[in-house]
């Protein structure tokens, strides 16, 4: 029974260090999916530490070693239930914000919920594999319930030389049983092919979608571009310099928008080796390659006719700082654009893949509202 309490307190110790990751960045040697555990499912893993707990005190063993188990169990009970506390504290103003910049939606439900950790998950939905060229496959998820719909257009992430458009099927049900039409699109990858290969395939796959839109049941003049992380770069470059009406929003989760500054501010050996990632993307530095950082990067390329915009990014981003969120808000705001930016202090990279934790319900909510006002 020692043993046991033994193994209560270092599964308590290693709850901690895991908890730990909704107050701190993760490190570069660790893996950062570790955070979207912690921040996205922390409120299961909470009553594992209250278990874990009150396993400690039932055994036998040394009371201070159950005693110090039960504190650190408390610990992680607390720092798991933290972003569930924040994520509160920000739905309670998140309506108000969305309002004042697109307008009013009624989106029939709260923007964070308890009652949200239990919510069922998206009904599967119909895919139809489509190919804008030979080398270009799009998946393309039909409106449910709904004719000439809006089309979401999904730019994957993976740094700019792996992923594709399978990530986040869940993600884009939802939004086709809520009467979007949903384009999931591959992009050519670095080092083969360098930028602007990327935004040349994204405005393909946007030609495309006009030219078969009464085919796929699309209204060709409403479409939204949606990225996450490097297709958040692309989505908002592209939005950004399309100059194209059809194009009604944009919406980047933890994308770099200013490659420049996220050159210069980080290093060879970070969690994703980044100036390396950049330099294979872009053909270079950005001494050697100026012209396709600047191109690549969509703050600037901000002017008051860019589309409407909605940013999402967490604090604790390790792969992609928050801070380009921080800098392309301010710049929205300088020309007067409409936008938002919700920032989750507990977040860090991928918050959206749980639709029922703290950072999937915030993002699904704060989606619905924009693409119902920027699409109407």
């Amino acid at each position: 029974m020692l043993m046991l309490r033994w193994i209560f307190f270092f599964v308590a110790v290693s709850l901690t260090a895991l908890g730990a990751l909704t107050v701190f960045k993760s490190p570069d040697w660790s893996p950062w999916r570790l955070g979207v555990l912690a921040g996205e499912y922390g409120h299961w893993l909470a009553l594992v530490a209250i278990a874990v707990g009150a396993g400690a005190w039932c055994a036998r063993g040394p009371l201070p070693l159950a005693l110090a188990t039960l504190a650190l169990g408390a610990s992680a009970c607390g720092l798991f239930v933290k972003p569930a506390f924040q994520a509160s504290r920000i739905a309670a103003t998140l309506p108000e914000k969305l309002t004042a910049q697109f307008g009013p939606v009624a989106v029939g439900r709260a923007p964070f919920s308890l009652t949200g950790f239990f919510g069922p998950n998206p009904e599967a939905a119909a895919i139809k594999p489509l190919h804008v060229t030979p080398e270009l496959p799009l998946d393309f998820y039909p409106a449910v319930g709904r004719e000439a719909a809006p089309c979401v257009i999904v730019v994957h992430a993976g740094g700019w030389d792996r992923g594709d458009r399978k990530q986040f099927p869940h993600f884009n049900a939802w939004l086709a049983h809520r009467g979007y039409a949903v384009a999931a699109i591959s992009y050519r990858l670095a080092p083969q092919f360098k930028w602007p290969a990327q935004r040349d395939d994204v405005l393909a796959a946007i030609a495309f979608l006009k030219s078969h839109a009464a085919e796929f049941g699309v209204d060709p003049a409403r479409l939204v571009l949606f990225g996450r992380s490097a297709g958040g770069q692309i989505a908002e470059a592209v939005g950004y310099t399309a100059n194209d009406p059809a194009i009604r929003g944009v919406i980047g989760l933890y994308a770099p928008s200013d490659l420049i500054f996220g050159y210069v501010n980080t290093h060879e050996n970070d969690m994703l080796k980044s100036p390396a990632l950049m330099r294979q993307f872009l053909g270079g530095t950005p001494d050697s390659a100026r012209a396709n950082y600047t191109s690549a990067s969509g703050i600037f390329h901000v002017t008051p006719r860019s589309p409407p915009t909605l940013l999402v990014h967490g604090t604790l981003d390790a792969v992609a700082w928050y801070r380009h969120s921080v800098r392309l808000d301010a710049k929205l705001a300088e020309h007067g654009v409409p936008h938002a930016f919700v920032q989750l202090p507990w977040a860090t990279h991928a918050f959206d893949f749980n639709l029922h934790g703290p950072g999937g319900q915030l993002t699904t909510f704060a989606v619905e509202w924009f693409l119902a006002r920027v699409t109407r």
